[in-house]
């Protein structure tokens, strides 16, 4: 890259803090930075010209999970793991509300619904509702946070859905919105945001100034570097227990009274879909093929875009016109864990990978986590 006196003089010299990754992990990041030390300078550089993994490619869902969801969290960590986990996802989401504010992100708390054609997983969901609500009730402050509502089928327009759980505080919110807004306030609290840099190295042995090398061999030095790039991870640091797990949407033009509002989970959250206005919008289906969903290729398959049609058919809007407007696919980072990967790589490099699916709702716990430990890390 051939950049003027003024340009590197501006953006690349005398970095405090360099942030890989422009999504709402990396932007919480920054503003947490700012806010405890204004006087930082913070860069945070991006390889697309949006946000390219899964903060403005995601469904918009604010939930913090599903009935059948926890419990299958629940068979692999112990109870406390998953109140903790539980805990900090409504927290982020209370986080997130209070700093952009509901009308700006357009939160909606039409609440969450989990939808059952097996009756061996609805028993087993059914008979550990009390369980779950005590267990989640000092998070949300309520007694019955799900519930059971069958009554609701016939209205949604369901075809062989048997059973409902409904989630009171679940709810969604509109992320192309949401991230316009985080954008916009770390520009206001002075972080300097730069897209179209690639990195594909990373030099975390010069513990004083560490650096990346992006993809034209340009070399950004910083005090402290951060890694937010969640299902990219692996691209720059190999060792880390985080995998790109790639999840296909699709959305519909308007349909004439759309009779579905809110959000809904089915197949223990490996599809889920939700109303936008009048438009529906469906994804999921990585359980069909979970090795070739292993990956950073944002592309989009016959084999689960042909499911996601085939559920409208049957399931979700059967007997109703619609037409698929566009489809998409966004990068989310997985492991065998649900909790997120903080910590350091060295004395002055970090990271803040794995998000689980969860981003909206733990990103910007999770960004102020990693955050609060560069500004204890002695190194600024």
């Amino acid at each position: 890259m051939n950049f003027s006196f003024w340009e590197h003089d501006s953006y690349f010299k005398n970095i405090d803090v360099l942030i890989v990754g422009s999504g709402i992990v990396g932007l919480f990041a920054a503003l947490h930075l700012k806010e405890q030390s204004p006087k930082l300078k913070v860069v945070v550089i991006e390889r697309g010209f949006i946000p390219s993994g899964a903060s403005t490619k995601n469904a918009g869902f604010a939930c913090f999970g599903s009935v059948s969801e926890l419990l299958d969290d629940l068979s692999k960590t112990s109870e406390l793991n998953i109140r903790n986990l539980v805990q900090k996802r409504f927290t982020g989401l209370q986080k997130l509300r209070q700093t952009l504010g509901d009308k700006t992100i357009d939160y909606k708390n039409w609440g969450g619904y989990e939808l059952f054609d097996d009756s061996i997983k609805f028993s087993r969901c059914e008979e550990n509702l009390k369980f779950l609500n005590k267990l989640v009730e000092p998070i949300t402050n309520k007694k019955q946070t799900y519930s059971l509502s069958d009554k609701k089928i016939k209205a949604f327009g369901f075809k062989g859905i048997h059973h409902l759980i409904f989630n009171s505080e679940e709810g969604q919110i509109d992320t192309g919105k949401a991230m316009q807004a985080l954008i916009k306030r770390a520009h206001k609290a002075g972080v300097i945001i730069l897209n179209g840099l690639n990195i594909k190295k990373i030099n975390a042995e010069n513990v004083i100034r560490p650096s990346v090398l992006s993809e034209d061999n340009f070399e950004i030095q910083a005090k402290q570097i951060i890694i937010t790039i969640n299902g990219f991870a692996k691209e720059l640091l190999p060792e880390l227990s985080v995998n790109p797990a790639r999840a296909q949407v699709l959305i519909t033009k308007p349909i004439s009274n759309l009779k579905i509002k809110g959000t809904f989970h089915y197949d223990s959250g490996y599809y889920y879909f939700r109303n936008i206005g009048n438009r529906l919008l469906l994804g999921g289906g990585r359980n069909l093929d979970f090795k070739s969903e292993e990956t950073t290729q944002m592309e989009i398959t016959s084999l689960i875009q042909n499911k996601l049609d085939e559920m409208l058919h049957t399931k979700i809007i059967p007997n109703v016109e619609y037409e698929v407007e566009h489809r998409w696919s966004g990068i989310m980072g997985v492991g065998d864990e649900k909790t997120p990967i903080v910590k350091a790589i060295s004395n002055s490099v970090f990271c803040a990978v794995r998000m689980g699916g969860m981003g909206i709702a733990i990103g910007s716990m999770v960004g102020e986590e990693v955050a609060q430990m560069a500004l204890e890390s002695k190194c600024l």
